[in-house]
Formats: C-alpha cells, sequence, structure tokens
C-alpha cells in the first residue's frame, strides 16, 4: 500500500481564495481587436477598439512596453466585461483584456483565444 501524502498549499494562496458565487460575477467574453494605437504621453498604455460581437469597446492595456500595437490587431482576447469604466490619461476603458503576468521582467502575453471562436462568447 503506498503512503499517503498530505497535499498543503502555501498559507498565502489559501488567504486569497474566492467562492464559486464570488468567480460567477465576472464576465469573461471573447473579443477581438479591431485597431490598436498607443496614448499620446503614455509609456505603457495601448488604446484599442474591441469588437465584442454585440459592441466595440475602447479598452486600454498597459502593454506597449512590450508589444507593438500592430501585434495586436486581428488577435482574440479574453475580456473582462463588466468591469466598471476607468479614466486612464484622460481617457475612458471600457473593460480589461487578461494577460499573463510573467513577474518583473517578463512580457506579459495577452490570453489568447482560438481564430472562429465566435465574438462575444462566455467563458466559464
Amino acid at each position: 500500500m503506498a503512503d499517503e501524502v498530505e497535499v498543503k498549499e502555501p498559507q498565502e494562496e489559501q488567504d486569497n481564495r474566492i467562492d464559486i458565487t464570488d468567480f460567477m460575477k465576472v464576465e469573461l467574453r471573447v473579443g477581438k481587436i479591431l485597431t490598436c494605437e498607443p496614448v499620446p504621453k503614455s509609456k505603457k498604455l495601448l488604446k484599442m477598439n474591441v469588437d465584442l460581437g454585440s459592441e466595440v469597446r475602447q479598452i486600454l492595456a498597459g502593454l506597449s512596453q512590450f508589444l507593438l500595437p500592430e501585434e495586436m490587431i486581428g488577435r482574440r482576447v479574453v475580456v473582462v466585461a463588466n468591469l466598471k469604466p476607468a479614466k486612464l490619461m484622460g481617457l475612458e476603458s471600457n473593460g480589461m483584456i487578461l494577460a499573463t503576468d510573467p513577474g518583473e521582467g517578463g512580457c506579459p502575453v495577452p490570453v489568447a483565444v482560438p481564430d472562429g471562436t465566435p465574438l462575444g462568447s462566455k467563458i466559464r
């Protein structure tokens, strides 16, 4: 008989857990980046128009230090669609594009969705 091993998660992770009802409040949708350009006078922000199927939204993301605007156009991405609007550099951002967080010195990468996935699709 194999020895039983108790797997313990770090206390830090246990303290940050949310329950399923909190997670279900987040509306994740598939979007396609139609346009992308740097925000004037900002070293970090890109301004994008993102098609969510039923609407096009302006979303700002701090990715300009890592990705060229032309690399973003046409990508299917995951958007937090029910985030309250935020003003950044005088512009309104109506959502958030999910990206990896590789840590200090790393390059974030937007979470990709396969081509052909219908725009506006919910992600669960």
